[in-house]
C-alpha cells in the first residue's frame, strides 16, 4: 500500500493534528465505496484501500473515544481501531447491500476491546468470550447505575446468558485495583516504599527446610529399622499394602502368601500394631 501521509498510530503529541487530518478527508458516496471495494476484492487494488481507508478513519476516532473510561491512552485506542478497519477494508465485500462503516464497526469495536483486555490489568479480568462481553456490559452498567446489586446482577446475568455469580465475580475484579510492587520517592526517582516488603513469603524458612529434611530422614531410618524386627511375611504384607505406589489389594496378597483375604486383613492390623511398637522407642531417641 502507498504511504499514508496520515499516520495510522497517533502520539499524544499530535492528536489534534491528527484529529484535523482524518476529518478533513472527503466521505466517499455509495457509488464510489462500491467501485473502489470491487477494484480491491477483484484486482488487488491498493489504491482502492488506500482510499478506503483514509475516508473511514474519522469513524474510529469516534468509535475509539467511547471506550476512554477504562484509563487507556487515546492514540492507542485509535491506533488499535484503525488496525480494526484495515482488517474490514481487506474482508468488506461491496456486493453485499451494506455500507463499509456498518461492516467495519464491529472489526474496529473487537479490535479496541481485545486491546484493553490485553492491559487494563496485569491480572487479566475476561479470558472467555462471555467473560469479555460481561466485562464491557458490566462496565457499561456500573458507568449508568454507579452500584450492581443481587436484583441488577440477577437482571444482568439473564440478558447475557450468564450466572449470577459471575457477574457478582466480574463487579469484583473491576471494583479492585491494581498497585504497583515498587512507588517512587518523594523526587520521582528510586524506589522509595515497596509493596514487596509487605508480601507474605509463606515458604519455609531455610532453617525450617533443613528440620523438615533432618526429621524426614531420621523417619526413613526408624521406619527401615523397625520393618528389620517384623517376621518376613509382616514385612512383606506392610510392604505391598502401605510402602508401594500402587498397594496390592487383600485379596491379590492372599493369593500370593496362600491365604484368604480376610486373614491378611488381620496379619495387616497385627503387623501395624508391632511396628508402632518399635517406632515408639525410636522416634522418642
Amino acid at each position: 500500500m502507498n504511504t499514508l501521509p496520515i499516520t495510522l498510530a497517533p502520539s499524544a503529541e499530535d492528536m489534534s493534528s491528527y484529529l484535523r487530518a482524518v476529518n478533513s478527508q472527503p466521505i466517499l458516496s455509495l457509488e464510489e465505496e462500491i467501485q473502489l471495494g470491487r477494484a480491491l476484492r477483484d484486482h488487488n487494488d491498493l489504491n482502492a484501500a488506500y482510499r478506503l481507508i483514509m475516508s473511514h478513519l474519522r469513524f474510529v476516532v469516534r468509535i475509539a473515544r467511547g471506550y476512554r473510561g477504562y484509563g487507556l491512552p487515546e492514540p492507542d485506542l485509535i491506533q488499535e481501531g484503525n488496525i480494526g478497519l484495515m482488517k474490514a477494508v481487506r474482508r468488506f465485500d461491496p456486493d453485499r447491500g451494506v455500507r463499509l462503516v456498518s461492516f467495519a464497526v464491529h472489526w474496529i469495536k473487537a479490535e479496541i476491546q481485545e486491546f484493553i483486555i490485553r492491559n487494563w490489568r496485569i491480572v487479566k479480568v475476561a479470558t472467555t468470550k462471555s467473560q469479555r462481553k460481561l466485562f464491557f456490559n458490566l462496565r457499561s452498567s456500573r458507568q449508568k447505575l454507579g452500584w450492581i446489586g443481587e436484583q441488577e446482577s440477577q437482571a444482568l446475568a439473564a440478558e447475557l446468558g450468564v450466572s449470577p455469580a459471575e457477574v457478582l465475580e466480574m463487579e469484583s475484579r473491576l471494583s479492585g485495583r491494581d498497585l504497583p510492587l515498587e512507588q517512587p520517592d518523594e523526587n520521582g526517582d528510586a524506589p522509595g516504599y515497596t509493596y514487596v516488603a509487605d508480601l507474605v513469603d509463606e515458604s519455609p524458612s531455610p532453617v525450617e527446610q533443613l528440620t523438615a529434611k533432618d526429621w524426614d530422614e531420621r523417619q526413613h531410618a526408624s521406619l527401615a529399622e523397625a520393618l528389620e524386627h517384623l517376621p518376613e511375611r509382616d514385612r512383606v504384607i506392610i510392604q505391598n499394602r502401605w510402602l508401594r505406589e500402587e498397594p496390592k489389594t487383600l485379596q491379590a496378597l492372599g493369593d500370593e502368601l496362600g491365604v484368604s483375604a480376610e486373614r491378611v486383613r488381620q496379619l495387616e492390623k497385627q503387623a501395624m500394631g508391632k511396628l508402632k511398637q518399635y517406632l515408639g522407642p525410636l522416634q522418642e531417641g
